[in-house]
Protein backbone atom coordinates (compact mmCIF):
# COMPACT_ATOMS: atom_id res chain seq x y z
CA UNK A 1 0.00 0.00 0.00
CA UNK A 2 1.61 2.85 -1.60
CA UNK A 3 -0.45 5.77 0.07
CA UNK A 4 0.49 4.10 3.90
CA UNK A 5 4.63 4.53 2.96
CA UNK A 6 3.80 7.74 1.30
CA UNK A 7 1.94 8.99 4.39
CA UNK A 8 4.46 7.61 6.79
CA UNK A 9 7.61 9.88 4.78
CA UNK A 10 5.44 13.02 4.88
CA UNK A 11 5.22 12.01 9.09
CA UNK A 12 8.73 11.52 8.93
CA UNK A 13 9.52 15.14 7.19
CA UNK A 14 7.10 16.77 9.87
CA UNK A 15 10.01 15.33 12.60
CA UNK A 16 12.93 16.32 11.05
CA UNK A 17 12.69 20.10 11.73
CA UNK A 18 12.51 20.15 14.95
CA UNK A 19 14.92 17.27 15.64
CA UNK A 20 17.39 19.57 13.57
CA UNK A 21 16.47 23.02 15.25
CA UNK A 22 18.08 22.51 19.24
CA UNK A 23 21.40 22.18 17.14
CA UNK A 24 20.64 24.77 14.45
CA UNK A 25 19.86 27.43 16.89
CA UNK A 26 20.79 27.63 20.87
CA UNK A 27 17.17 28.79 22.61
CA UNK A 28 17.53 30.42 26.19
CA UNK A 29 13.47 29.28 26.38
CA UNK A 30 11.12 28.06 24.02
CA UNK A 31 9.90 30.75 21.04
CA UNK A 32 7.34 30.73 18.35
CA UNK A 33 9.44 29.01 15.71
CA UNK A 34 9.90 26.01 18.39
CA UNK A 35 6.20 25.92 19.38
CA UNK A 36 5.16 25.77 15.77
CA UNK A 37 7.98 22.98 14.87
CA UNK A 38 6.05 20.84 17.88
CA UNK A 39 2.79 21.14 16.03
CA UNK A 40 3.85 20.49 12.97
CA UNK A 41 5.77 17.13 14.14
CA UNK A 42 2.81 16.46 16.52
CA UNK A 43 0.10 16.82 13.31
CA UNK A 44 1.88 14.94 10.98
CA UNK A 45 3.03 11.64 13.42
CA UNK A 46 -0.98 11.91 14.65
CA UNK A 47 -2.55 11.61 10.89
CA UNK A 48 -0.44 8.72 10.29
CA UNK A 49 -1.04 7.37 13.62
CA UNK A 50 -5.03 7.89 12.91
CA UNK A 51 -5.10 6.60 9.09
CA UNK A 52 -2.74 3.22 10.23
CA UNK A 53 -5.62 2.44 12.98
CA UNK A 54 -8.20 1.74 10.21
CA UNK A 55 -11.06 2.69 12.58
CA UNK A 56 -10.08 -0.54 14.51
CA UNK A 57 -7.43 -0.80 17.70
CA UNK A 58 -6.25 -3.92 15.66
CA UNK A 59 -2.80 -1.24 14.87
CA UNK A 60 0.30 -2.56 12.86
CA UNK A 61 3.54 -2.38 14.33
CA UNK A 62 4.18 0.73 12.13
CA UNK A 63 1.04 2.73 13.25
CA UNK A 64 1.74 1.65 16.90
CA UNK A 65 5.31 3.25 16.37
CA UNK A 66 3.43 6.42 15.10
CA UNK A 67 0.83 6.44 18.39
CA UNK A 68 3.51 6.11 20.45
CA UNK A 69 5.55 9.21 19.32
CA UNK A 70 2.72 11.81 18.62
CA UNK A 71 1.64 10.65 22.26
CA UNK A 72 5.43 11.35 23.36
CA UNK A 73 5.17 14.45 21.26
CA UNK A 74 2.05 15.83 22.57
CA UNK A 75 3.39 15.25 26.45
CA UNK A 76 6.69 16.44 25.47
CA UNK A 77 4.80 19.70 24.81
CA UNK A 78 3.05 19.63 27.94
CA UNK A 79 6.31 19.23 29.60
CA UNK A 80 7.83 22.27 27.67
CA UNK A 81 5.22 24.80 28.69
CA UNK A 82 4.86 23.53 32.48
CA UNK A 83 7.95 22.87 33.47
CA UNK A 84 10.89 25.72 32.50
CA UNK A 85 13.87 23.82 31.72
CA UNK A 86 12.08 20.40 30.14
CA UNK A 87 12.87 22.00 26.54
CA UNK A 88 16.25 21.56 27.00
CA UNK A 89 15.51 17.97 26.70
CA UNK A 90 14.55 18.21 22.97
CA UNK A 91 18.30 17.59 21.63
CA UNK A 92 17.72 14.40 22.82
CA UNK A 93 13.86 13.58 22.45
CA UNK A 94 13.54 14.56 18.86
CA UNK A 95 16.15 12.73 17.37
CA UNK A 96 15.35 9.41 19.38
CA UNK A 97 11.83 10.31 18.12
CA UNK A 98 13.05 10.79 14.48
CA UNK A 99 14.96 7.86 14.95
CA UNK A 100 11.78 5.52 15.64
CA UNK A 101 9.74 7.69 12.78
CA UNK A 102 12.37 5.68 10.63
CA UNK A 103 11.80 2.69 11.86
CA UNK A 104 7.88 3.19 11.57
CA UNK A 105 8.26 3.89 7.92
CA UNK A 106 10.52 0.72 7.17
CA UNK A 107 7.90 -1.55 8.36
CA UNK A 108 4.91 1.04 7.34
CA UNK A 109 3.91 -2.15 4.47
CA UNK A 110 3.55 -5.04 7.25
CA UNK A 111 -0.29 -5.72 7.90
CA UNK A 112 -1.25 -6.75 11.48
CA UNK A 113 -1.85 -10.31 12.26
CA UNK A 114 -5.76 -10.38 12.23
CA UNK A 115 -7.70 -10.90 15.16
CA UNK A 116 -11.30 -10.74 16.33
CA UNK A 117 -12.34 -7.83 17.49
CA UNK A 118 -12.49 -6.75 20.98
CA UNK A 119 -15.63 -6.46 23.07
CA UNK A 120 -15.34 -4.83 25.86
CA UNK A 121 -14.54 -1.54 23.99
CA UNK A 122 -14.34 1.19 26.92
CA UNK A 123 -11.87 -0.54 29.24
CA UNK A 124 -9.60 -1.76 26.10
CA UNK A 125 -9.52 2.20 25.23
CA UNK A 126 -8.59 3.19 28.73
CA UNK A 127 -6.28 0.29 28.83
CA UNK A 128 -4.52 1.48 25.19
CA UNK A 129 -4.93 5.32 26.74
CA UNK A 130 -2.61 4.14 29.71
CA UNK A 131 -0.21 2.17 27.77
CA UNK A 132 0.23 4.88 25.65
CA UNK A 133 0.74 7.71 28.49
CA UNK A 134 2.81 4.83 30.12
CA UNK A 135 5.54 4.48 27.58
CA UNK A 136 5.37 8.27 26.52
CA UNK A 137 6.39 9.29 30.08
CA UNK A 138 9.14 6.68 30.27
CA UNK A 139 10.43 7.42 27.05
CA UNK A 140 10.28 10.96 28.26
CA UNK A 141 12.28 9.86 31.62
CA UNK A 142 14.29 7.65 30.07
CA UNK A 143 15.60 10.99 28.12
CA UNK A 144 16.20 12.73 31.16
CA UNK A 145 18.24 10.23 32.59
CA UNK A 146 20.69 10.12 29.27
CA UNK A 147 20.77 13.76 29.84
CA UNK A 148 21.77 13.50 33.46
CA UNK A 149 24.48 10.53 32.56
CA UNK A 150 26.14 13.23 29.64
CA UNK A 151 26.32 16.41 32.13
CA UNK A 152 27.45 13.94 34.83
CA UNK A 153 30.57 13.28 32.41
CA UNK A 154 30.97 16.42 31.30
CA UNK A 155 31.42 17.90 35.18
CA UNK A 156 33.76 14.69 35.55
CA UNK A 157 35.76 15.61 32.66
CA UNK A 158 35.59 19.62 33.72
CA UNK A 159 34.80 20.36 29.95
CA UNK A 160 31.59 20.98 28.37
CA UNK A 161 30.91 19.26 24.67
CA UNK A 162 28.49 21.21 22.03
CA UNK A 163 25.53 18.91 23.03
CA UNK A 164 26.11 18.94 27.21
CA UNK A 165 25.29 22.59 26.60
CA UNK A 166 21.97 22.59 25.26
CA UNK A 167 20.85 20.05 28.12
CA UNK A 168 19.16 20.93 31.30
CA UNK A 169 21.51 21.15 34.09
CA UNK A 170 22.34 17.99 36.19
CA UNK A 171 19.88 19.15 38.90
CA UNK A 172 16.95 19.69 36.49
CA UNK A 173 17.69 16.75 34.52
CA UNK A 174 17.48 14.48 37.81
CA UNK A 175 14.21 16.21 39.05
CA UNK A 176 12.67 15.83 35.49
CA UNK A 177 13.72 12.37 35.60
CA UNK A 178 12.27 11.56 39.32
CA UNK A 179 9.07 13.24 38.29
CA UNK A 180 8.31 11.76 35.41
CA UNK A 181 8.89 8.41 36.73
CA UNK A 182 6.48 9.04 39.03
CA UNK A 183 3.72 9.68 36.99
CA UNK A 184 4.97 6.66 35.02
CA UNK A 185 4.37 4.43 37.92
CA UNK A 186 1.09 5.52 38.73
CA UNK A 187 -0.02 5.59 35.21
CA UNK A 188 1.58 1.89 34.62
CA UNK A 189 -0.25 0.76 37.86
CA UNK A 190 -3.70 1.82 36.18
CA UNK A 191 -2.62 -0.06 33.16
CA UNK A 192 -2.02 -3.49 35.19
CA UNK A 193 -5.30 -2.87 36.31
CA UNK A 194 -7.71 -2.26 33.54
CA UNK A 195 -5.48 -4.98 31.67
CA UNK A 196 -6.15 -7.64 34.22
CA UNK A 197 -10.18 -6.28 34.06
CA UNK A 198 -10.28 -6.68 30.21
CA UNK A 199 -8.37 -10.41 30.54
CA UNK A 200 -11.26 -10.89 33.13
CA UNK A 201 -14.15 -9.72 30.85
CA UNK A 202 -12.66 -11.44 28.06
CA UNK A 203 -11.42 -14.99 29.14
CA UNK A 204 -12.76 -15.00 32.98
CA UNK A 205 -8.56 -15.36 34.06
CA UNK A 206 -7.66 -11.99 36.16
CA UNK A 207 -3.96 -12.81 35.08
CA UNK A 208 -2.46 -14.91 32.11
CA UNK A 209 1.17 -14.28 32.10
CA UNK A 210 2.48 -13.87 28.62
CA UNK A 211 5.44 -12.22 27.61
CA UNK A 212 3.68 -9.04 27.86
CA UNK A 213 2.36 -9.28 30.64
CA UNK A 214 5.52 -10.24 32.62
CA UNK A 215 7.90 -7.99 31.25
CA UNK A 216 5.11 -5.20 32.18
CA UNK A 217 5.28 -6.12 36.20
CA UNK A 218 9.03 -6.27 35.68
CA UNK A 219 9.73 -2.87 34.56
CA UNK A 220 6.46 -1.69 37.49
CA UNK A 221 9.01 -3.45 40.04
CA UNK A 222 12.15 -2.01 38.71
CA UNK A 223 10.81 1.78 38.93
CA UNK A 224 9.00 0.81 42.32
CA UNK A 225 12.31 -0.22 43.72
CA UNK A 226 14.05 2.89 41.87
CA UNK A 227 11.47 5.21 43.40
CA UNK A 228 12.13 3.31 46.54
CA UNK A 229 15.83 3.70 46.73
CA UNK A 230 15.75 7.58 45.84
CA UNK A 231 13.26 8.23 48.24
CA UNK A 232 15.21 5.93 51.23
CA UNK A 233 18.46 6.33 50.05
CA UNK A 234 18.52 9.50 47.57
CA UNK A 235 19.70 7.74 44.83
CA UNK A 236 20.68 9.10 41.82
CA UNK A 237 23.76 9.39 39.26
CA UNK A 238 24.53 6.11 37.40
CA UNK A 239 23.11 3.33 39.49
CA UNK A 240 19.75 5.95 38.99
CA UNK A 241 19.80 6.17 35.05
CA UNK A 242 20.63 1.97 34.49
CA UNK A 243 17.54 1.24 36.67
CA UNK A 244 15.75 4.17 34.62
CA UNK A 245 17.22 2.85 31.34
CA UNK A 246 16.68 -0.90 32.48
CA UNK A 247 13.06 -0.26 32.93
CA UNK A 248 12.14 1.34 29.80
CA UNK A 249 13.99 -1.49 27.96
CA UNK A 250 11.77 -4.12 29.51
CA UNK A 251 8.80 -1.42 28.45
CA UNK A 252 10.13 -1.54 25.05
CA UNK A 253 9.94 -5.33 24.80
CA UNK A 254 6.34 -5.54 26.30
CA UNK A 255 4.71 -2.38 24.44
CA UNK A 256 6.68 -2.81 21.05
CA UNK A 257 8.81 -5.99 21.10
CA UNK A 258 5.77 -8.19 21.56
CA UNK A 259 4.01 -6.25 18.60
CA UNK A 260 6.75 -6.51 16.19
CA UNK A 261 7.12 -10.11 16.67
CA UNK A 262 3.57 -11.03 16.48
CA UNK A 263 3.22 -8.40 13.20
CA UNK A 264 6.53 -8.76 11.63
CA UNK A 265 8.49 -11.79 12.62
CA UNK A 266 5.13 -13.91 12.64
CA UNK A 267 3.72 -12.51 9.38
Amino acid sequence: MWHTSAMSLAALVALLPGAILPFRRRLDRPDTVYWLLLAVALAGSSAVALVGLKGSWNASFSATLWLSIATTVALFTLLSAALREAFRLAPLVLPYLLLLGVLATIWAQADPVPRPAAAFDAWLRIHIATALATYALATLAAVAATAVLIRERALKRKRESGLSRLLPALADAERLEVSLLRWAVLILAVGLMTGMAVQYLVSGQLLILDHKILLSFLAFVVLLLLLGLHHTTGLRGRMAVRLVLLAYLLLTLAFLGVKFVTDVLAA
